[in-house]
């Protein structure tokens, strides 16, 4: 499902300023009730005083009766429109029935009863004949000639008015909390479509590029917002075109590289037809080409493997010194045959590092080491773990690397006359993608020692250390 942005926002800021109209208009419409009670109390307050003055007192039988000369239609006066009705009672000294409505409910009598009027009235809310009424209760002090006494005054009204009223305030806050709803769903519209025209304009530009154009995008004009997204869309692109050239590089190098064996395999192929060759000599002329032609194809892939470790997370710790014992195993019938004098020494030591990249690594260092060692010489392997850091140390007894072949040593097929570069020229590069995909440094140093001749002094060349270091676990 596709998510708009700006529908997001406009229901994200509508939805809690509609909830809050809500729970206001509720508390708008309550207090105009309050309001409306407050100003209607006055009327039921007159009418129960006028009713109460109305009041006299009669003897009768030898006892003070109360008597009311109040008629039925006296609270006409009182009601405001036809849409609110007006109910009295008058009780007297017991309680007693005197005038009005017999059905009226009884007086909620409250002592001490508060409210904005006099301490002797009490306003509540009641119901009358199936209909909601207020109700105003007055204890009135009557006197006269025959006695005097306490007087009760009821007088209820209905609520049509009261909540008419209040209606017509709420509807009066409706239609402008309706008109500032509209407004601010109009502003966040506006808002947004300006907000968003950056970001729609940032999508043009990409979409008009060309399809081998992976240039960086250029943040200027654009909002502080957009930044990290350019940015991102940035380390994208160089990633892109860092493996797009790596693509076009193998390749350029695998049609170059292949073409010289597979070139040299037809045409053996051709002299052992024509019998110019012996068919044996011709059979183990192919088959080394074979197998040249084979590691060449397996160092290009590994080269490309290497390359792409940058962008895979390093899943784990591993052992560096079983890797080493490993490899040192594997390649023990090559230190046999040139009858090589092996020093091992690898204690059990972890680094971050991907473990096919480390068996490459000491594979490549540890092969060109006895590639290049003389018959019968002496090769040390050493891996220490340091503070921070494990150090692998491979020396060799070989003539070392030359000055002039430094500037492209790591470079992919960089061959010379040195035979340290190795017969593809792709084990140190290799190598160095591994050691820089774990954030660790290769150097290849030539080890010296003085060397005196008659009247004069040189230093000679006694061998090679591969030092390698890698982050420790």
């Amino acid at each position: 499902m596709t998510h708009s942005l700006q529908r997001y926002l406009l229901w994200g800021i509508l939805c809690p300023v509609v909830a809050f109209m809500l729970l206001n208009a509720f508390s708008v419409y309550r207090q105009a009730l309050q309001a409306a009670d407050t100003a209607y109390d006055r009327t039921l307050l007159a009418s129960a005083k006028a009713i109460g003055e109305l009041l006299d007192v009669v003897e009768v039988q030898g006892r003070a009766e109360l008597r009311s000369s109040l008629p039925y239609s006296a609270l006409e006066a009182f009601e405001a429109d036809m849409r609110s009705r007006m109910f009295f009672r008058v009780s007297g000294f017991s309680q007693e029935m005197v005038s009005g409505y017999d059905d009226l409910p009884p007086p909620r009598m409250v002592a001490g009863a508060s409210g904005p009027y006099a301490a002797l009235v009490d306003f509540y809310d009641a119901s009358y004949r199936g209909e909601s009424v207020r109700m105003a209760v007055l204890l009135q002090p009557v006197a006269g000639a025959a006695g005097q006494g306490m007087a009760t005054v009821q007088v209820a009204e209905t609520l049509e008015l009261r909540h008419a009223l209040a209606r017509q305030m709420l509807m009066d806050m409706a239609w402008k909390q309706g008109v500032l709803i509209a407004l601010i769903a109009g502003v966040v519209v506006l808002v947004v479509q300006r907000g968003t025209r950056p970001l729609r304009r940032l999508g043009q530009q990409w979409q008009a590029r060309a399809e081998d154009d992976l240039s960086p995008l250029s943040a200027q004009g654009s909002p502080r917002e957009l930044w990290p997204v350019v940015e991102a869309a940035n380390a994208v692109m160089a990633r892109l075109d860092r493996l797009l050239r790596q693509q076009k590089r193998f390749v350029r190098d695998a049609s170059h590289q292949l073409r010289t064996p597979l070139t040299v395999l037809k045409v053996q192929v051709q002299s052992a037809r024509c019998g110019d060759v012996d068919p044996q000599v011709a059979l183990r002329d192919i088959e080394s080409t074979v197998e040249g032609a084979i590691e060449l194809a397996n160092q290009m892939l590994a080269l490309a493997k290497a390359e792409q470790l940058r962008q895979q997370e390093i899943p784990g710790p591993v052992d560096w010194a079983r890797v080493v014992r490993t490899v040192a195993l594997d390649l023990a019938p090559l230190m046999v045959e040139r009858q090589l004098d092996l020093d091992l020494h690898a204690p059990p030591c972890h680094v971050h590092a991907h473990e096919w990249g480390l068996r490459e690594l000491t594979r490549n260092l540890l092969h060109n080491a006895i590639r290049h060692s003389p018959q019968g010489g002496r090769l040390e392997v050493h891996l220490l773990p340091s503070h921070v850091q494990a150090v692998l140390r491979i020396s060799d007894e070989g003539t070392g690397i030359p000055e002039t072949l430094r500037p492209v040593l790591f470079q992919p097929f960089a061959q010379g006359d040195s035979p340290a570069l190795g017969s593809s020229g792709l084990g140190l590069a290799i190598s160095r993608e591994v050691v820089l995909a774990s954030g660790g440094t290769l150097q290849l140093e030539n080890r010296t020692a003085p060397a005196r001749q008659i009247g004069a002094s040189k230093v000679s060349v006694s061998g090679l250390d591969a030092v390698v270091c890698l982050p420790l676990a």
